[in-house]
């Protein structure tokens, strides 16, 4: 079957494209005039946001439903990206999934489902489509970290990780691409107004207590650096600074501060899982 994607413009995958910051992103990118593919466990909410997208800027917007906690859920998307024959210029690797609460007590189910979405599905999508990206000369991949990408979080301790080595894995791969067309881009945001809070169960926590960015601010920031091929893109001057100073504080400082602010009044955390 010949491939929807007719027009010259160039196509965007976005995956965790549903809702929060990736839904953002894809209005962004839409709005640019780029092709989209939106790829999420909710069908309903990708339909509609597809038919948004494809009345208000006249792009091609398909929406195809990914699980990535699943094992070989990314091989399966590439798969039918080939099927389709949708070539992909533009890689933003946004899905992600939050298990808050003490390590003593949060499901470990859970927790290897967070680190097959934050981790594995995520070095296998940029896997599988950089090679293509090379030999076409062009690609931009842009992968969502977080302020937690710099310092150990306490109570939110894989979720931090996970951003970390996302921030680590990006900047070494943008350095090997160097020169062949591809960059790479890691947005780190703070706490922002999506679902993410209310979902992970930490609305009572300090960091969510304070000013929270805007979805679409944090998403327009992130799609300019990421065609300007900037390697790491901190949102707001709060955050820049807040970043500066935990580089230059001790480790042992840093992890206490973030533990009072990841921390609730109540000694005893339940766990409760986000996905996006």
């Amino acid at each position: 079957m010949n491939s929807p994607m007719t027009s010259n413009r160039k196509t965007a995958l976005v995956t965790g494209a549903s809702s929060g910051i990736g839904r953002e992103l894809a209005r962004e990118l839409a709005a640019r005039g780029h092709n989209l593919v939106l790829a999420a466990r909710s069908v309903d909410r990708l339909l509609s946001l597809a038919a948004e997208l494809e009345q208000q800027h006249g792009v091609c917007a398909i929406p195809i439903r990914a699980d990535l906690s699943a094992p070989n859920a990314a091989q399966e998307l590439y798969a039918e990206l080939r099927r389709r024959q949708i070539e992909i210029d533009i890689l933003v690797n946004n899905a992600g999934f939050n298990v808050y609460g003490s390590f003593i007590e949060t499901d470990h189910a859970n927790e290897l489902a967070l680190l097959q979405v934050n981790l594995v599905a995520l070095v296998s999508l940029t896997k599988l489509m950089v090679p293509d990206m090379v030999k076409r000369g062009y690609g931009r991949i842009l992968n969502l970290g977080s302020t937690a990408s710099f310092a150990p979080a306490p109570f939110d301790s894989l979720y931090a990780a996970s951003k970390a080595f996302v921030l680590s894995f990006s900047e070494a791969l943008g350095e090997e691409l160097r020169g062949l067309g591809v960059t790479v881009t890691t947005l780190c945001p703070g706490p922002t107004q999506t679902e993410f809070a209310e979902r992970s169960g930490m609305t009572d926590t300090k960091i969510f207590k304070g000013r929270l960015a805007n979805a679409q601010e944090v998403a327009a920031i992130g799609y300019k650096a990421m065609m300007a091929g900037q390697a790491i893109v901190i949102v707001g001057l709060a955050n820049r600074l807040l970043v500066l100073s935990m580089r230059l504080s001790p480790r042992s400082m840093v992890t206490k501060i973030a533990k009072g602010l990841m921390s609730k009044q109540a000694q005893h955390l339940k766990s409760t899982p986000q996905r996006a």
